[in-house]
């Protein structure tokens, strides 16, 4: 059983939450707007129970060394390169200083057909297909990679976590040819560990392969996970290892001690890094397509041919398109009217709300099966 939860009940309460906890109100509503896209399109490792959460970990609320400030400014250093802007986010809120800075890049892309923006001393913004997906909604072509909060990963080959999970993010804009946007989302691990901890919240195990304890053991107990895995072997160590590289590139420190500042020497940084970079379709429009098409014809047309030959679901095979689920997920959260949330998942709402003192009431909510 599920319970729908409606926008403004979830989006009063994510702000209240964050509100309480020193942010501005700018702040607090660019966060309830991310948890709102995570939850409305069936994420459940990145909703607002993970980010609330992450803020508690390292955030604002880490005493000894906060990671998150509340109302900090971002400062856009000066760049030589019309195209691209350089910014120390000040770690401000991760979901604000996102939306801020893929808004930038398509404006960038608009001037210049490319824009490019890079993040200095951030905090995580959680899922970036969102971002990306947004950006697609407005006819872009969209990427972001992050550095993510903790090295939780070891390397293909290693036996010691020295990776973070460190997720990609693509968008194509696609709605006009099959409906929705092509999104393109992954950790570089086999899971997130938002998804540990998601499985562990519903009493699941965990893939074969995806996690090891304390001892290096592979282990599917969520409870036991001491550190991931990469997928694919060395093809998912070498795209979790790009991360790290354009992170160390941009300004970020050594992977071990990223929110480990009771592991950190002196002088080092311990945030994460952004990387967001947005393409206009018309700048890459060579202007000669096969059979008379025109770009737009021909994105369909490729994409028609991919899922043709018996393939697609909808004709007896097993394939779907990236960001097939989460618009799926969307439909049904549209037609459920509002965000859906597991009987585990509604516990942690409570807790938020007994915390922030604001109301939440699930005897005045829907179920859905």
């Amino acid at each position: 059983m599920e319970y729908v939860v409606p926008v403004n009940v979830h989006n009063d309460l994510v702000e209240a939450a964050y509100r309480k906890r020193g942010f501005t109100e700018d702040e607090a509503k660019q966060g309830a707007r991310f948890c709102e896209l995570a939850a409305w399109h069936g994420i459940k490792t990145h909703n607002a129970i993970k980010a609330l959460h992450l803020d508690e970990l390292f955030g604002s609320l880490n005493k000894t060394n906060p990671g998150c400030v509340p109302g900090a400014t971002i400062i856009k250093k000066p760049s030589k390169y019309e195209a691209c802007q350089k910014w120390n986010a000040n770690k401000k809120l991760g979901q604000a200083v996102a939306f801020e800075a893929m808004d930038t890049a398509m404006a960038l892309a608009d001037k210049y057909g490319v824009g490019i923006v890079s993040v200095d001393q951030a905090f995580h913004y959680l899922w970036g297909g969102g971002y990306v997906m947004d950006a697609a909604k407005k006819g872009y072509i969209a990427y972001t990679n992050c550095t993510a909060a903790l090295a939780e990963v070891v390397p293909f080959g290693g036996k010691f976590p020295t990776l973070g999970t460190n997720p990609h993010s693509w968008g194509f804009p696609t709605t006009e040819a099959i409906g929705y946007p092509i999104v393109i989302d992954w950790a570089t691990s086999v899971v997130a560990m938002g998804r540990v901890q998601q499985f562990k919240r519903e009493g699941k195990e965990l893939p074969p392969g995806a996690a090891v304890d304390q001892n290096g053991n592979p282990t599917t107990d969520p409870s036991e996970a001491h550190a991931l895995t990469t997928f694919g072997a060395h093809k998912g160590y070498g795209l979790a290892l790009i991360n790290e590289l354009v992170g160390a590139l941009i300004g970020g420190s050594l992977p071990t001690i990223r929110s480990r500042p009771d592991q950190a020497g002196a002088g080092e940084k311990t945030t994460p890094n952004f990387f967001f970079q947005v393409i206009h379709p018309d700048a890459m429009n060579c202007g000669h397509f096969a059979a008379g098409r025109d770009q737009a014809t021909n994105l369909k047309a490729v994409v028609d041919d991919i899922l043709g030959h018996g393939n697609a679901v909808e004709h007896g095979g097993g394939c779907i398109l990236p960001g097939r689920i989460e618009h799926d997920a969307a439909m049904r959260s549209e037609s459920a009217g509002g965000l859906i949330f597991t009987e585990a998942e509604l516990g942690e709402l409570e807790h938020i709300a007994q915390e922030c003192g604001a109301t939440f009431d699930r005897n005045a909510l829907k179920r859905v099966d």
